[in-house]
C-alpha cells in the first residue's frame, strides 16, 4: 500500500510541477552547465543508487567535503534560493517512481557517511527505503545553518549530528504509522521557517534531538 501511495503522489507532484521543472532546468543549465545533480547514495539494504536533485552548486576541488554549511562558496546564488525553498529536492520524484525511495523514510546517505555509522545501525536504519523526507530530516531541517555555528562543521556532522539522525530514525520506526508519516510530510515544507513546529512534532513522535533543539533556540 505504501508503494502505491508513493507512486501516485510522486506522479501527481511531477505532473503538477512539470512547468516548474522546465524553467528550473533551463536556468540551471545556463547557470551551472547542467540541470541536474546526480550523486551515489545508499538506499534500502545499503544498495547504491543515483539520487537526483536540481544542481545548486559548482564543482568543488577533488576530495571536497560532502558536508554543506550555510554560506558554502560552492552554492550558487540561484542555488541558495532553490535550497531554501527545497525546490532542489523535486527531482527525487524520479527516484520514488523508480522504486529507489519512498516519500517518508531515512534520508539516503553517501557511502562515506554510511561508513562512519556502526554497521548494525546502518543495516537497521536502511532495512526500509530511504525517504524524500523523514523524522531526522524534519529535526535537522535547518542543518546547514546549524553546522555553520561550529568551528569544525565536518567533525560536528560526523561526530554528533549523523549519529543523532540514526538514533532518531531507529526510534521513529517503533512508532511509525500512516498518520505520523502524513504529519511529517505536511510539516516538512514549514520546518525550516518554524523551529517551534519541528521541535513540537519531533518531541511527540520520538525523543527530541539535543543538538537540534539547542540550535533551534538560538
Amino acid at each position: 500500500m505504501r508503494r502505491i501511495v508513493d507512486v501516485c503522489v510522486a506522479a501527481a507532484v511531477l505532473l503538477v510541477t512539470l512547468p516548474v521543472w522546465v524553467g528550473l532546468a533551463a536556468i540551471n543549465m545556463a547557470w551551472t552547465g547542467r540541470p541536474f545533480f546526480r550523486q551515489t547514495r545508499l538506499g534500502r539494504g545499503l544498495q547504491p543508487f543515483a539520487l537526483f536533485k536540481f544542481q545548486t552548486m559548482v564543482a568543488g576541488p577533488p576530495g571536497a567535503s560532502t558536508v554543506t554549511v550555510a554560506g558554502d562558496a560552492r552554492i550558487t546564488r540561484y542555488g541558495r534560493v532553490l535550497r531554501a525553498l527545497k525546490l532542489d529536492e523535486l527531482p527525487q520524484c524520479i527516484n520514488v517512481l523508480r522504486g529507489e525511495m519512498s516519500l517518508v523514510g531515512p534520508r539516503p546517505l553517501t557511502p562515506n557517511e554510511v561508513a562512519a555509522v556502526h554497521a548494525d545501525v546502518a543495516a537497521a536504519v536502511y532495512a526500509v527505503p530511504p525517504g524524500v523526507t523523514g523524522i531526522a530530516a524534519l529535526a535537522f531541517a535547518d542543518e546547514e545553518r546549524m553546522l555553520a555555528r561550529w568551528a569544525d562543521p565536518h567533525a560536528a556532522y560526523f561526530d554528533r549530528v549523523l549519529h543523532e539522525k540514526m538514533a532518531l530514525e531507529l526510534a521513529y520506526r517503533q512508532r511509525r504509522t500512516w498518520l505520523t508519516d502524513l504529519a511529517i510530510v505536511v510539516a516538512s515544507p514549514l520546518a525550516p521557517w518554524a523551529p517551534w513546529l519541528r521541535r513540537w512534532l519531533v518531541a511527540r513522535l520520538v525523543a527530541a534531538s539535543p543538538v537540534a533543539a539547542q540550535e533551534a533556540r538560538t
